[in-house]
Order: structure tokens, then C-alpha cells, then sequence
């Protein structure tokens, strides 16, 4: 909110300012229109310039001065030549502008390049900073469970979503199919759900590897670039990763850790909803989604039992936990009284 006062007493006072001076012999109303058109360029290039990082701002500013020194000695060519004084200063003019322009672009691209901390503590905030954002890739969005994990503050620092991402959230939004279109939109909803909450850092990134045609790959290029973290769902990325030695944050795994302990011997009712794999086995669920599989339970399907816990199996896929009946093999289920005729 401060940030948004100073902004607009800048645009009131170089205003106010064109319109007391009048530059370039205009009116009143024209100068100070022209005052409050060169605050909002300003204020344009400041929103732009605090979206860069460290890194490239320095690049900029370096590759700017190089520029700015490069025109200066052409400029002391140009005014020995047997040019008209009004050719000349253009072409100086031109070349200033030019040798600035190309010096910023090139200076802000090659920026990455630079090493920040070997110049002392004064920029030794930057990497901490750089290596907290978390790069999102396109199972984990349509997913949705980033959000809520977002809005209860359990992520920190940035959320860094690549355009390369985007483009492929959109192919699967307008997709022919139903299913895939439907997934593709849940995703564009949880990118926005989460950029509309001032608490959650959204960014989006241009950076891509034209070399690279697979979207996974370009991820795990972009987190060693940044230095960041891929949070994902997809199992395979995970493994891929690893192998890159980018670090994951896998929602899966989370999810299996937030899991309620089940220890041997506890007792807890589930309702069996069909057949196992192995003879006269029964598979319940629980409410998070963990099977169980419980021994003689065939002839109880449909019903709620009264299980005891024997063991639990954790596998790369999830949590399983096999049981078996009470001893005396009854259902939990409540059995409701029959209803008794009253006569009056």
C-alpha cells in the first residue's frame, strides 16, 4: 500500500511539475499531460526492473555503461568528420541510443553468468533467495492440491511457473477430448485461484531450451538454472530427477506422510467393497484413499466390519494394510431394530 502512494504522488508531482514549467513551449494542459504520460513509462519500467533478479540487473546496468562508453567514442569520430552540424548530432543521437540499447539487452541477458556472492556480503541475500522458489510443471497444477498446500503456508518463496508449462496447460485445455479438456482448465483455474491470493507469490517465466523438445527435460534444466525445486506428482519425473540431482518435492509423498499411523493390533472398522486378488479376501478403503486388504472377508462384502491390523505394507505407489476379521468374524455395522406396530 505505500509502494502504490509513493507511485501516485510521483505521477501527481512530475505533473504538476510540467504543468509550472511547460516544456517545449506547451500549453499548460498538454505539459501536464505529458508530465503524467512520463511518470506511468517510469513507474512501467520499475515494475519491470524489480521483476528481474539480481543477477541480470547487474548485467543490465553493466552492459549499459559499456554501451554509453562505446557511443562516447564514436561520438568523438563523428565530430571530426565534414558532416553538417545537424547530421552529426543526429547521428550521435542514434548512436547513443543504440550502443545503450544493445549494451542493456545483451548486459540483462548474459546476466546469469555472473556470480554476485564473489563480490562480498553486500549480495549474499541473493542465493538463499533464489534457491527457495519452487517450479510447478503441469501434473502438479491440474493436480490442485498446490493451492491448498499454498494457502496453508506451508510453501515458501516463489511459485515459478515457465510459459513452456503454460503453452502445454492451454494444448490440453483445448483439447477434443472431454476428460483432457476438463483437466487441462481445473489447471488454468488453480494458477489463477492461487495468483489471485495476495499471500502466494506467483511468477511467470519466460526461459526456455529450444534444444530441448521434452517438457520434463526443460524443467529440470530451468531448476539447475535457477537453482530451484520441482514440485511435481508425476512419479517418473521424480525418478529423472534424481538422476539429474535436481531436488523434488513430490505431493505424493507428502500426502503418504500425512497419512494417519496404523501399528499392528489396532483394531478399526472399514467397508468391504470387493473381492482380493488372493482366495476369500475382501479390499476396503479408507477415506484417504489407503487399501486394506482383510483376510476371509469375502462373504462380508457390502458390509462394515470390525477389522484387526496385522501388518502394513509401504510401497512406492502408496500404503497398504492387511488385516483380518474379529475372532468371532461379526460385521460392525450397526443393526438397526425392527420397527414394533403400535396399537391404539
Amino acid at each position: 500500500m505505500d509502494l502504490v502512494l509513493v507511485r501516485v504522488l510521483f505521477v501527481l508531482l512530475l505533473g504538476v511539475i510540467c504543468f509550472v514549467l511547460r516544456p517545449f513551449n506547451l500549453s499548460g494542459l498538454l505539459s501536464a499531460a505529458l508530465g503524467l504520460m512520463a511518470a506511468c513509462v517510469v513507474i512501467a519500467f520499475e515494475l519491470r526492473v524489480r521483476a528481474l533478479s539480481l543477477r541480470r540487473l547487474i548485467g543490465a546496468v553493466a552492459g549499459s555503461l559499456l554501451g554509453i562508453f562505446g557511443a562516447a567514442m564514436f561520438c568523438m569520430v563523428l565530430r571530426s568528420a565534414p558532416l553538417s552540424e545537424p547530421t552529426s548530432a543526429g547521428l550521435q543521437i542514434f548512436v547513443l541510443l543504440l550502443m545503450t540499447y544493445v549494451g542493456l539487452l545483451v548486459g540483462a541477458s548474459k546476466g546469469d553468468l555472473l556470480n554476485p556472492a564473489a563480490l562480498g556480503m553486500v549480495f549474499a541475500g541473493e542465493r538463499p533467495q533464489r534457491r527457495s522458489a519452487k517450479i510447478l510443471d503441469t501434473s502438479v497444477i491440474i493436480d490442485g492440491r498446490i493451492a491448498d498446500i499454498a494457502e496453508a503456508g506451508f510453501i515458501d518463496g516463489a511459485l515459478v511457473v515457465p510459459e513452456f508449462v503454460l503453452r502445454e496447460l492451454q494444448v490440453v485445455a483445448d483439447s477434443t477430448d472431454g476428460s483432457k479438456r476438463q483437466r487441462g482448465r481445473r489447471g488454468l483455474d488453480m494458477l489463477q485461484r492461487m495468483q489471485s491470493n495476495p499471500a502466494i507469490q506467483v511468477q511467470i517465466v519466460s526461459d526456455d531450451f529450444p534444444s530441448i523438445r521434452e517438457v520434463d527435460l526443460k524443467l529440470l534444466e530451468l531448476a539447475k538454472k535457477l537453482e530451484a525445486k520441482v514440485v511435481t506428482n508425476d512419479f517418473n519425473l521424480n525418478k529423472v530427477a534424481q538422476l539429474h540431482h535436481v531436488e523434488v518435492l513430490n505431493i505424493n509423498d507428502l500426502a503418504n506422510a500425512l497419512k494417519p499411523v496404523v501399528l499392528p493390533g489396532e483394531r478399526m472398522n472399514v467397508l468391504i467393497l470387493k473381492e482380493g486378488k488372493e482366495y476369500n479376501q475382501g479390499v476396503g478403503y479408507l477415506d484417504d484413499g489407503t487399501m486394506v486388504v482383510v483376510d476371509h472377508a469375502r462373504r462380508v462384502i457390502g458390509r462394515t466390519v470390525e477389522i484387526a491390523v496385522t501388518s502394513v505394507l509401504q510401497t512406492a505407489s502408496g500404503k497398504m494394510i492387511f488385516g483380518k476379521l474379529d475372532e468371532n468374524g461379526k460385521a460392525a455395522e450397526t443393526v438397526r431394530p425392527a420397527p414394533v406396530e403400535i396399537t391404539r
